[in-house]
């Protein structure tokens, strides 16, 4: 009962194997059982197994199955949840948000990727999901950053986290800030994580970790989902140990040293494959896949959305497809496989979105004070993913200034710098710079000339963007800056969005008809979910705790308790 194909090859991905199909449970050797399995323990895994525990007043037995030691990329995150609705926060703040108001913005975002109910009801339920989160141990705060930022300073902790302030994105309610990072030192994540890993111990849930699902069980007269087979390193092994040790540095240097991060990888997925052994764990009431997104299967990505695939793998090397893989493999439709993040954040330093945008053309095409995901969906779906910022003398020094004693994070001023001192082109003239750019003169010129009239007031900006970040680019020598996805300086960060349909109320898979898949569910970015069309700071965090208790609560509600009877015999490896 080995794994017959791998997860889109490469060297990295766990392999998946279609489904072991069995007339009744009885016919498998379990190892162990549970009411619930959760495949993948980062944000979304800990929040539905807490909520089965909870939901079922502790009734309801969980395990909790990892590649690695738990976290994926929500460890890894900026630690940042996208809540409103008349949090305590913005109340302390001064502002008056609603949950009408919420999914009046959102709408704008989400473009029907969810059904309108669905989101009204995350909005509705945006605060005391929040409140769910201190409860289990997480902390937020009011305090806001200066300026307009992708990522708040220490200290600052709630903040406008995509285009809330952007004019096209207003609707009849005034702009709220949503972005509530979690109070820490530092990339939050790994703070928040901390705390939903202690929630999961806490709430009574089983851990077992250092392993991988390969396939699911799956009965043959009505495709209920019985369980998983599990691939698990052996405990206490030297190269056990090692394979923790190779993930952490991994997740450690990615940023830094991602050749090296990459090797570490490898050498992990090799552990893995030479060690691991198979054993059957039995899912009495239902099989949650939380595995993450597949930006690291690069096969996925190259099949299901090319144009992305030069960009830089954000995640987690579980974020490999296989929670997908094994979805489909039970017959579960994906979504949205096409959509891709990509970050072409400008802010800070703040003085960058007052200059140009332009495509390889010369033309404008984006209002620069979008946020980074909305700009950098633009600049690789619909301009070859080309693109330069132009400054003048002015914008650069004052650029300048800000990554140098603005108290910018290193991952904002140390890129930033290098563009303008090291990588720019520069030119004492418009007609110039579009030489040595190799764009059209005359059409850098009259883009230049619209938007200088729009800075003085003389029209309004062809593009929508806001009077306060309208600035004359008057002051020569002028610079263009690389900000395309291949920049060697600023690399373009992408993950992924699309992932497995399910039904809205309550998780389940859907099948190609569009019915529920018994006994399975999905959550987190292993699903169709609030930030499956685009993403925003904070969404994909927001709707692992979303999506996650939803499958938490229906996996223990009986939907499917047929499959799972009381007193049901559980045959235990070797006692067949």
């Amino acid at each position: 009962m080995t794994p017959r194909r791998a997860a889109g090859g490469g060297h990295t991905n766990t392999p998946v194997a279609p489904p072991l199909v069995v007339s009744d449970a009885g016919e498998v050797a379990w190892s162990e059982s549970a009411d619930v399995v959760v495949v993948g323990w980062g944000a979304a895994g800990a929040c539905a197994a807490i909520e089965a525990r909870e939901s079922s007043g502790g009734a309801a037995s969980v395990i909790v199955i990892d590649r690695f030691e738990g976290g994926g990329a929500s460890a890894l995150s900026g630690g940042v949840v996208y809540a409103g609705g008349g949090t305590p926060y913005q109340r302390e703040a001064g502002y008056d948000d609603t949950p009408e108001a919420m999914f009046d913005y959102l709408c704008r975002e989400v473009n029907g990727v969810v059904a309108d109910a669905t989101l009204a009801r995350f909005c509705r339920d945006s605060a005391s999901n929040l409140a769910w989160l201190e409860r289990h141990g997480a902390r937020y705060g009011a305090t806001m950053p200066a300026t307009k930022t992708s990522y708040p300073p220490d200290g600052a902790y709630l903040y406008y986290s995509g285009n809330e302030v952007v004019p096209a994105y207003r609707g009849a309610h005034p702009p709220a800030p949503r972005g509530h990072r979690t109070v820490a030192r530092g990339q939050a994540g790994a703070t928040l994580y901390a705390a939903l890993r202690a929630a999961t111990l806490r709430a009574g849930a089983q851990p077992l970790l250092q392993a991988t699902v390969r396939r699911l069980v799956q009965r043959r007269t009505d495709g209920c989902v019985l369980g998983v087979e599990v691939w698990q390193l052996p405990a206490g092994h030297p190269d056990t140990e090692r394979h923790a040790r190779l993930n952490r540095l991994a997740n450690r240097w990615r940023n830094y040293r991602a050749g090296k991060a990459e090797q570490w990888r490898r050498e992990a997925a090799d552990i893995e494959r030479r060690l691991a052994r198979p054993r059957f764990v039995r899912a009495r009431s239902g099989v949650i896949l939380s595995a993450g997104g597949f930006v690291f299967n690069r096969d996925m990505v190259r099949q299901h959305a090319p144009a992305y695939a030069r960009g830089w793998k954000n995640g987690h090397a579980g974020c490999d497809g296989s929670g997908i893989l094994l979805g489909q493999g039970a017959g579960g439709q994906t979504a949205q496989m096409d959509n891709v993040s990509a970050w072409r954040f400008l802010t800070p330093p703040s003085a960058w979105p007052k200059g140009m945008v332009v495509n390889a053309r010369g033309e404008r095409f984006c209002n620069e004070q979008v946020y980074g995901a909305t700009l950098g969906h633009e600049m690789v779906a619909h301009q070859g993913g080309k693109a330069w910022l132009i400054l003048d003398a002015r914008l650069r020094r004052q650029a300048l200034r800000e990554c140098l004693f603005g108290g910018l994070w290193a991952f904002q001023a140390l890129p930033a710098l290098a563009m303008m001192l090291l990588g720019a082109k520069k030119a004492s003239s418009i007609d110039a710079l579009a030489d040595r750019i190799g764009a059209d003169r005359a059409t850098l010129a009259r883009t230049w000339a619209a938007s200088d009239a729009a800075a003085r007031g003389s029209c309004e900006d062809p593009l929508g963007k806001s009077e306060d970040m309208r600035q004359v680019l008057d002051r020569p020598p002028f610079y263009a800056l690389d900000i395309s996805m291949g920049s060697p300086a600023l690399p373009l960060a992408t993950i992924t969005l699309g992932g497995l349909r399910v039904n809205e109320d309550d998780g389940h898979v859907r099948d190609a008809d569009g019915n529920d898949i018994p006994g399975l569910y999905a959550a987190g970015r292993t699903a169709i979910g609030i930030p499956s069309s685009r993403y925003m700071s904070g969404t994909s965090l927001a709707d692992c705790v979303f999506s996650g208790r939803r499958a938490g609560r229906a996996a223990v509600a009986g939907e499917w308790s047929p499959a799972a009877r009381p007193g049901e015999a559980v045959a235990v490896a070797g006692e067949r």
